[in-house]
């Protein structure tokens, strides 16, 4: 097992150096400057020059990456020019990822919460109005467009039946952080439920598939020959063996956190990293676009890393020998 995990964090190193090239090589290409969403358009050309010599962009790429990279090391993201002015891009998005983690984690634990309860309660009753009736409803999650759903999950429990706050995180710097804890949890509630609900359709579906198949295997047959009852059958057999080629999506859901919340959190009003995404492409402020792409991407190879290691863990059978 540990072999595995030394392994895949082997492998990653070469993943993160391509990873970092290929954010800074777009981050090139972007037009104008780190700081051209906070220039008059008609500021002198020699002002912008001395800007851009101090900002260290009149220097070769291969020489800006270097530098770029060893401000990273040193936990240096560089400095916010729109979205919040003069401060460290470190300083901005550690307000922000805590909202964000939160919120992803309680979507992920709901999302499969959900699914899962669904594509056991389906393969318990197939062919019956339950089954058709989730089939139905998780059919419709997907066909529905994201931000359409967030809209009528936002009027239907904050303004029709107002059980949820409208925006915001509830969290105060002055409070203690169970506090915060607690009162996160009724802001972040809402976005969460609403990407798990969205999110479900995908799992549940494969799920029932695997779970119909193992119904069909010899022995399941066996066991209920033997007089087995068939929920320490579902429990103990059939559940294990369908969830194996799930498992590993399980990593992807938990730290895919950024992708997912860029809708809800805009939606929803909720400060995250999502929002602040949003918020640093349309101000053009390309020192926290670039750190963002960065944190997602180094959150897609975590992704990577976890799901590896849940699957070695729940089927020895791929573990590195």
């Amino acid at each position: 097992m540990w072999r595995t995990i030394l392994r895949r964090i082997l492998i990653m190193i070469p993943q993160i150096i391509l990873v970092s090239v290929l954010i800074f090589m777009l981050a090139q290409l972007m037009p104008g400057d780190p700081f051209y969403g906070s220039l008059n358009p008609n500021s002198d050309p020699a002002t912008i020059a001395r800007m851009r010599h101090a900002a260290g962009l009149d220097l070769p790429w291969y020489q800006q990456y270097f530098k770029w990279t060893g401000n990273v090391l040193h936990g240096d993201l560089g400095t916010s020019y729109v979205v919040n002015k003069g401060w460290t891009v470190t300083r901005i998005i550690g307000q922000r990822i805590w909202p964000t983690i939160s919120m992803g984690i309680i979507a992920a634990i709901l999302t499969y919460a959900l699914a899962i309860s669904q594509a056991l309660l389906a393969a318990r009753n197939e062919n019956k109005i339950i089954d058709r009736t989730l089939i139905v409803w998780n059919t419709l999650t997907s066909a529905v467009p994201p931000f359409v759903f967030y809209f009528i999950m936002m009027i239907l429990f904050v303004y029709v039946i107002p059980i949820f706050p409208s925006s915001g995180t509830g969290i105060d710097d002055t409070q203690s952080f169970a506090t915060n804890f607690f009162t996160n949890l009724q802001y972040a509630f809402l976005p969460a439920l609403t990407i798990a609900l969205f999110s479900t359709n995908s799992i549940f579906q494969y799920l029932r598939s695997n779970l119909l198949d193992q119904q069909a295997q010899d022995y399941v047959r066996t066991a209920r020959a033997k007089g087995v009852q068939i929920k320490d059958v579902f429990r103990k057999h059939i559940l294990r063996n369908a969830f194996l080629p799930i498992a590993s999506g399980i990593g992807y859901s938990i730290t895919g956190v950024l992708g997912g919340a860029i809708f809800a959190e805009t939606v929803f009003g909720y400060p995250g990293l999502g929002a602040l995404f949003v918020q640093a492409l349309s101000g053009r402020d390309y020192t926290v676009i670039t750190a963002l792409m960065l944190f997602q991407g180094l959150l897609a190879l975590l992704g990577g890393l976890l799901s590896d290691i849940i699957s070695a863990w729940v089927d020895p059978r791929i573990r590195v020998k």
